[in-house]
């Protein structure tokens, strides 16, 4: 598969800044390196995806649109426990997001107390713009890549993401 590029990244994880304890297994040290640059990249990238949705929105918030675009409707517990943060935290999400326009509640017919969150149309439009635009400049990042290594490189972060949620 073809690297990075980012050898001259200066990340803080061991690129060039000092020894390498003996016996150290390099892998693991390179896939440190690695994934410490694409998680900041991530984030810079996240960042960017928010805004183009909408100017005011979090960060944060992108990857909540994103799980209800795939998913549908959804608990906000489920949404927490997915995203990793407390109820309070996703109230105050889901309170913005709802006053962008962007994500509405309805009750749950299965349990009277609870709600479930789903993208409006202004939502479901927005996101889905900012997807396509994302989706459309992997093709042109990746274009010399064959498509089976593209292909390999999903299953191979699905199975990362997958051991990494236990």
């Amino acid at each position: 598969m073809h690297g990075s590029g980012s050898g001259n990244d200066d990340d803080g994880a061991g690129a060039g800044g000092g020894a390498v304890a003996p016996g150290a297994d390099q892998e693991y040290l390179s896939l440190e390196r690695e994934l410490t640059v694409l998680l900041r990249r991530a984030r810079a990238n996240q960042g960017e995806m928010a805004r183009e949705v909408h100017p005011d929105l979090e960060p944060a918030a992108y990857g909540l649109l994103v799980r209800l675009d795939e998913y549908g409707r959804q608990r906000a517990t489920e949404l927490a426990g997915y995203i990793g943060v407390g109820k309070a935290t996703m109230s105050r999400q889901l309170r913005a997001l709802e006053d962008l326009g962007l994500v509405a509640r309805e009750p749950d017919p299965a349990d009277g107390r609870a709600w479930l969150v789903h993208l409006t149309d202004e939502g479901r439009t927005r996101v889905g713009l900012v997807r396509e635009a994302r989706r459309a400049r992997y093709v042109s990042q990746l274009n010399h890549w064959d498509r089976r290594e593209v292909a390999e490189l999903a299953r191979l972060l699905a199975q990362l993401n997958g051991v990494m949620e236990r």
